[in-house]
């Protein structure tokens, strides 16, 4: 096989798996469960296969201990779980997602991973978009997803599409929620803005792909990221002041950047009401605080190692059978990671997983502000494939205060990802070059002459 052909069937493989654990409701929506874990084999073979075909270079030293420490935590807590069995399927799922993302760390550098990850995030706005025209134009009724009869009387939230695209929104798109949908739009913004400004992308292209994610993002009507959007661009300010002062007068960046953070906390508490309103939000913020004061009071009953893990909460096991109800809909997840975490691995796996979270934003910090530099030492220009890393992790470390994403699928891929995947540059710095677009033909140089 040649060179060419080997890196393209990489860069096909690493779409799919990065469009399923995006898009995961996808699959199940339109194959049913079974459909979906077919699916999901196949992700896994493929990373099977990625590893052995590969044979990616393995130092211990470059490895991210917090993530062994919590995925280890994950699997021991089977034995004092309050559900074992939940706990095991629980584990399998974690287990395999995390070995998927640290397939592709290990095996593609991070600009074939931005690169793939753009893809997988064409394919999921550019599917989503259509299939809400399809549904407003041709269906023209709230569509359910394949094998399910839910009744005349089912809530909204049981739905594929609500058929709302033309009334405005809020969408939900092909992955069936607003929230999730406007997060993968956000990260639509990061990757495609970082690839524009690198010259990666065809301007009118990356022009396109920026309006699309845009457009979007706006139609979700998601509160929730509308929010994390504004902390992503404050954390690029901060970005783009550390560079330009350079790593000797960056006291003043960390000083202001705490000001910030002090700053909006009191905010927060002062105009919380009309912060509310303008979001049209409830005063229980749509049901979580209720969420949260069961979780709290659960995870108050095994402070230390927590329940047992398990996900993605089931609802048919106790206690999670009823515990967070709101308008006929069991929600099954915590609606704040931390929280959720606490619950299930307690106050020890609550700093395990706040060890890989603060040692990969430490990590994407100083990838995206330092100059990288040449093997003789001399310092090379900022690469903007660098921002994607930190931006991303932003991202979803602003999702996971009010949404549990980043525990699973998507969110937890990305995150194991980008830990092991800057954990290894923290070793062997690489300037992560800037993948020139393809010259037009009609540009190119004219060939010479057969001798």
């Amino acid at each position: 096989m040649t060179t060419g052909r080997r890196r393209t069937l990489i860069g096909a493989y690493a779409t799919f798996a990065l469009f399923t654990v995006l898009a995961g409701q996808f699959w199940r929506n339109l194959l049913g469960w079974w459909g979906f874990t077919a699916v999901a084999l196949a992700v896994v073979v493929g990373a099977v296969i990625l590893i052995v075909a590969e044979k990616p270079t393995w130092r211990w030293r470059r490895v991210p201990k917090s993530t062994i420490a919590f995925v280890g935590l994950a699997v021991l807590s089977i034995a004092w779980s309050f559900y074992p069995a939940a706990s095991v399927l629980g584990v399998v799922i974690t287990l395999v997602t995390t070995f998927t993302g640290v397939a592709l760390a290990l095996c593609l550098t991070w600009t074939r991973i931005e690169r793939a990850l753009a893809s997988a995030i064409k394919w999921v706005l550019g599917l989503s978009i259509a299939f809400e025209l399809w549904v407003a134009i041709f269906v023209q009724e709230p569509l359910p997803p394949n094998f399910t009869d839910y009744g005349d009387d089912a809530p909204a939230a049981f739905f594929w599409s609500r058929d709302l695209l033309f009334q405005g929104g809020p969408i939900e798109g092909i992955v069936a929620s607003r929230n999730l949908l406007g997060m993968i739009a956000l990260l639509g913004l990061i990757v495609f803005g970082a690839r524009l400004a690198a010259g990666s992308i065809r301007r009118a292209q990356g022009i396109g792909w920026l309006v699309v994610s845009g457009a979007v993002m706006l139609l979700t009507r998601s509160a929730t990221v509308i929010l994390v959007g504004v902390v992503v661009l404050v954390a690029l300010g901060f970005v783009a002041w550390a560079r330009r002062v350079g790593p000797d007068r960056r006291r003043g960046v960390y000083w202001a950047a705490a000001g910030v953070l002090a700053a909006s906390v009191a905010l927060l508490v002062v105009f919380w009401g009309a912060l509310l309103d303008l979001f049209g939000k409830s005063e229980d913020l749509t049901g979580r605080l209720d969420i949260w004061s069961s979780v709290i009071g659960l995870a108050a009953e095994r402070p230390w190692f927590g329940w047992g893990w398990i996900g993605y909460w089931q609802p048919w096991v106790e206690p999670f059978q009823g515990l967070a109800v709101r308008n006929g809909v069991e929600y099954l997840q915590a609606h704040n990671a931390w929280l959720d975490v606490w619950m299930q691995l307690g106050i020890v796996g609550l700093i395990a997983f706040a060890s890989i979270v603060i040692g990969a934003l430490w990590r994407s910090w100083f990838l995206a502000v330092d100059r990288p530099k040449d093997e003789s030492g001399r310092p090379l220009p900022h690469s903007a494939a660098s921002l994607v890393p930190l931006l991303v992790l932003v991202a979803l470390v602003g999702q996971s205060l009010a949404e549990s994403r980043i525990l699973v699928e998507g969110g937890w891929l990305l995150l194991i990802a980008i830990a092991w995947s800057t954990k290894r540059r923290q070793w062997a710095p690489e300037p992560l070059p800037a993948e020139p677009p393809p010259i037009p033909a009609s540009r190119m140089p004219p060939s010479e002459p057969a001798r």
